[in-house]
C-alpha cells in the first residue's frame, strides 16, 4: 500500500491506484487543461477511479475472511488428530497467522473508507469548479488555463455591470483549496496505515473499556486518549463493543460493525435451526420461521448494498439481528458531511425492509446534492427501536418512549464525534417515527438543528415550542390524502365505539379538528411550527421524486 501523492488526483498513484481507471475528464469546452497547476489536475480528476479503488480494497476482506475460515478449519483438524510439544507449537503459528488476519479486516476496510472520501470530496470539488465556469460565462469573465479569473475583454460592453471576477475567483479558489485538503488529508491516513501494516498491527490492549451507556462526550474524549494501534486492536479483536458505541467515530463503528456480519447471520441461522427441529410447527414457530426468514433476507439485501460499492459509500453504524432487527446506516461518513440527516421510520420497520428505508434517506440526501452538489451531506437511517407491528401497538406510545434514551444519545455521538465546525443536524420521522422524534425531544432533548415530521399521528407535544428548539426549524407536511389525518384523540374513540361502529371505522371515520393521536397535528398552523407541502401521494409517498415534499425535506436539511 503506498499514499496518495499530493495534486495527483487524476490518476490513483502507486498500488492504491484504480485498475482500469476510465480516462480523465475534461473541463467545458474553452478551457484548456494544460499545464501543471491544481487547476488543470482538478479537471482532470476521476473521482469514480478513486472510488473503484477504494471498492477494490474491500473486496480483499472476502478473501481475507476465506483464509481466516481455512485457518479455522485447520486448527480444528489439527486438535483432533495430533498431540504433544510439536502439535502445541504448530496450532500457536496458526492462532498468530488467525490473529493477523483478524487485523488486515478492518485495515482493508479502512482503506476504502480513506479512498472513498477522497472521491467524494474530489467529486464536490469539481462540482464547486463547475459552478466557477458557469458564472464565469454568464458574468463575461475569462479564467487561464492555470484558473486565474480576469475580465474578458471581447465581451465587455458600455454600460454592462461589472463582471463578478473576484466571485469566479473565489469559488475557484475554494475548489482547489477542497480538493488540495483532501488529498493531503488521504495522503497522510494512507501513509499512517502503511506504517501501522509494516510493524504487524501489534499494540497493548486499552486498560480500560467504557460501558454502552456511558455519555457519548466521554466515549469520545476516551476514544481520543488511544494510539492508533490500540484503536486498531479494540476494532479488530473487540468489534461488538466498538460497533456499538457513540461517541467513537463512524469509520471505526463500520469497520467493527462490517467485522461482525457474519455472526450476525449465524445468530438468525441458528434461531431458523432451532425453529424447524421443533415439530409440529404450531402457530408461534410459522410466526418465528417467517419472521427470520424476512430478517436474513433484509440482511442479505443490506450485505449487498455494503459490498456493491455504491456511491455515495455506507456506513455500517449498528446492526442488531434480534427481534424484528434493528440497523444504523449513514450514506457518506457523517463525520465529515456539513450537513446530517437522521431519519426514523415508523410503524412495521424492521432489518427486513431496512434497505427500502435507507432509500428514503438516500433520497434526501440526492436532492440535496442536486440543489448544492459542493455541500457534503450525510444521510442516516436510524432504526435502532422496536418499531410497533400492529395497529393495536402503534396506538400506544411505550414503543416510542422506549425509543427516546437512544436517540437522544446517538444525536450527542454525532455531534461529539464531528470533525471540523459543526454540521447542521436534522432528525426527520415519519408516521410513528415522529413520535419517536418527538417523544425524544420532549423528554430527553435532541441534539439536532431541526426536526421534521412527515405524516404524523402527534408528536407528542400539542405546541412546537415543547420539543427544545426554536419553532421556526420545526417543521412538518401532511399529505391531504394521508390517511393518518383520520386518526382521532384517543377519548374520542371510545365514544364512538359505544355508537356501535367497529374499532378499525372508529379509528378511520375521522375528524373536523386537528387534534391527532399523539397530540396536535404538527402541520396544522396552529401547532407554532412551520410547515411545507407535499402532493397527493398518501401516506407512503412523500419521497416520490415528483413530490414537493421531497423538496422540502432537502431544503429544510440543508438550511434553505
Amino acid at each position: 500500500m503506498s499514499g496518495a501523492a499530493t495534486g495527483n488526483w487524476g490518476a490513483a498513484p502507486g498500488r492504491v491506484g484504480p485498475p482500469g481507471a476510465r480516462a480523465p475528464g475534461r473541463p467545458p469546452a474553452g478551457v484548456a487543461p494544460a499545464g501543471d497547476g491544481g487547476y488543470a489536475r482538478l479537471w482532470s480528476a476521476d473521482p469514480a477511479g478513486w472510488a473503484a479503488a477504494g471498492s477494490a480494497w474491500r473486496g480483499i476482506s472476502g478473501l481475507v475472511d476465506r483464509r481466516a475460515a481455512e485457518l479455522d478449519r485447520a486448527a480444528g483438524a489439527l486438535r483432533a488428530g495430533w498431540t504433544g510439544a510439536a502439535a502445541s507449537a504448530a496450532g500457536g503459528r496458526i492462532g498468530s497467522l488467525r490473529s493477523d488476519l483478524a487485523a488486515l479486516a478492518p485495515a482493508v476496510i479502512e482503506a476504502d473508507q480513506v479512498l472513498s472520501e477522497l472521491a467524494g470530496r474530489l467529486r464536490r470539488a469539481k462540482a464547486g469548479l463547475t459552478e466557477a465556469v458557469a458564472l464565469a460565462d454568464a458574468g463575461g469573465v475569462r479564467i487561464d488555463r492555470r484558473g486565474r479569473a480576469s475580465a474578458d475583454p471581447a465581451r465587455a460592453r458600455p454600460g454592462a455591470p461589472e463582471p463578478p471576477v473576484r466571485q469566479v475567483a473565489a469559488a475557484v479558489t475554494a475548489a482547489l483549496a477542497l480538493a488540495e485538503t483532501a488529498d493531503r488529508e488521504a495522503a497522510g491516513r494512507l501513509d499512517e496505515l502503511t506504517a501501522a501494516a509494516r510493524v504487524g498491527w501489534v499494540a497493548p490492549p486499552p486498560p480500560w473499556r467504557p460501558a454502552p451507556s456511558t455519555a457519548p462526550a466521554t466515549v469520545r474524549s476516551w476514544w481520543a486518549g488511544l494510539t492508533p494501534a490500540q484503536r486498531r486492536w479494540l476494532v479488530a479483536r473487540e468489534p461488538q463493543l466498538v460497533g456499538r458505541l457513540d461517541g467513537v467515530p463512524a469509520t471505526a463503528r463500520d469497520q467493527a460493525n462490517r467485522l461482525l456480519i457474519d455472526r450476525r447471520r449465524e445468530v438468525l441461522l441458528a434461531e431458523r435451526r432451532r425453529l424447524l427441529g421443533r415439530w409440529p410447527h404450531g402457530p408461534v414457530e410459522t410466526v418465528g420461521l417467517a419472521r427470520v426468514g424476512a430478517a436474513l433476507s433484509g440482511l442479505d439485501a443490506l450485505t449487498a448494498r455494503l459490498a456493491g460499492g455504491g456511491q455515495p459509500r455506507a456506513y455500517l453504524l449498528g446492526l442488531d439481528p434480534g427481534g424484528e432487527g434493528r440497523a444504523i446506516v449513514a450514506l457518506g461518513d457523517p463525520d465529515r458531511a456539513d450537513r446530517v440527516l437522521t431519519y426514523v421510520p415508523g410503524m412495521t420497520a424492521g432489518l427486513a425492509d431496512a434497505t427500502g428505508e435507507l432509500g428514503r434517506a438516500g433520497r434526501v440526501q440526492a436532492r440535496c446534492a442536486a440543489l448544492d452538489p459542493t455541500v457534503a451531506t450525510a444521510a442516516v437511517l436510524w432504526l435502532d427501536y422496536d418499531a410497533p407491528d400492529f395497529l393495536h401497538e402503534a396506538v400506544l406510545p411505550g414503543q416510542a418512549r422506549d425509543a427516546g434514551p437512544a436517540l437522544h444519545r446517538f444525536q450527542e455521538g454525532l455531534r461529539a464525534t464531528h470533525d471540523g465546525p459543526p454540521a447542521r443536524q436534522t432528525v426527520l420521522g415519519h408516521s410513528y417515527g415522529s413520535l419517536v422524534v418527538g417523544t425524544a425531544a420532549r423528554d430527553h432533548g435532541l441534539a439536532a438543528d431541526a426536526l421534521a415530521f412527515v405524516g404524523s399521528p402527534g408528536v407528542g407535544v400539542d405546541r412546537a415550542d415543547g420539543l427544545r428548539l426554536p419553532a421556526g426549524e420545526v417543521w412538518a407536511s401532511t399529505a391531504s390524502n394521508d390517511a393518518i389525518r383520520l386518526a382521532p384523540p384517543p377519548d374520542e374513540l371510545p365514544r364512538r365505539v359505544v355508537r356501535g361502529l367497529s374499532p378499525l371505522t372508529a379509528v378511520l371515520t375521522g375528524h373536523d379538528d386537528h387534534e391527532l393521536w399523539f397530540g396536535h397535528d404538527p402541520a396544522d398552523p396552529g401547532f407554532g411550527g412551520r410547515t411545507f407541502p407535499s402532493g397527493r401521494y398518501g401516506h407512503t409517498g412523500y419521497w416520490e421524486q415528483e413530490n414537493p415534499a421531497l423538496d422540502g425535506m432537502a431544503r429544510i436539511v440543508l438550511g434553505r
